[in-house]
């Protein structure tokens, strides 16, 4: 019964630490899966603005080239060389902007193709992504509710076993498992103990087999028991 109940209050252990963890674990998933999804939404929005961008600089070099073409057409409306030479400074400096206007739209039609692609093919990984990480917290949500149903099962024989373990023995039970991290009980094979990992006393081993009485590790002073695992699995 001793055994029975490590056995039970070892799972026990095991169902509350992933109680606990599995809704950290949930968590995090749904942080990545929003933080995926604002990724996306800055790729829209830095495209967004490359676009607005290169539609500014077309409607400077349309204004410009107007501005040119009137600058050109008062060209014959001039009376002095001085006029005339001013004239043709203002075009060729429109010139100049409009070559290096030129450029940066050559510039942002480039990073506006590359943006777009990386948009494309982040919308493309999001239905896999999605699928998957739903999935996931889908099984994080059945498991959950089936750790409730668990432990409470686990609780209820729990409470069984001690009933019927003598009390004194149920109190020394209990203080080991405090003081050796939930594990009381621990099987001992050719001469280890399977808490400490240290040998036995030989004599003690070979009574351990007899099963006639409750027995301590010398070492650890966990509570031992011979356990045949060449015939046992």
């Amino acid at each position: 019964m001793l055994i029975k109940l490590q056995d039970i209050d070892s799972e026990i252990k095991r169902l509350a630490a992933r109680k606990g963890y599995l809704p950290e674990e949930k968590e995090r998933l749904e942080e990545e899966k929003a933080s995926f999804e604002q990724g996306i939404e800055e790729e829209k929005q830095r495209l967004d603005v490359l676009n607005q961008a290169h539609g500014d600089k077309e409607k400077e070099l349309r204004g410009n080239i107007e501005s040119a073409t009137k600058t050109k057409g008062r060209l014959l409306e001039v009376k002095t060389n001085k006029e005339y030479e001013a004239m043709l400074k203002e075009i060729e400096n429109i010139n100049k902007k409009n070559s290096s206007i030129e450029d940066e739209i050559i510039n942002l039609l480039e990073e506006i193709e590359k943006a777009g692609a990386k948009l494309k093919e982040r919308e493309g990984e999001r239905v896999e992504y999605i699928k998957h990480n739903e999935r996931d917290i889908t099984k994080i949500d059945k498991e959950l509710e089936s750790i409730d149903s668990l432990l409470e099962k686990m609780l209820a024989e729990d409470a069984q076993c001690r009933e019927i373990i003598n009390p004194d023995l149920l109190k020394r039970y209990d203080v080991i498992k405090e003081k050796r991290n939930g594990q009381a009980v621990v099987p001992v094979w050719k001469e280890v103990c399977g808490g400490c990992h240290m040998n036995i006393p030989p004599q003690l081993y070979i009574e351990l087999q007899k099963y006639e009485k409750v027995r301590l590790c010398p070492n650890c002073n966990r509570i031992i028991y011979w356990e045949d695992k060449e015939n046992n699995g």
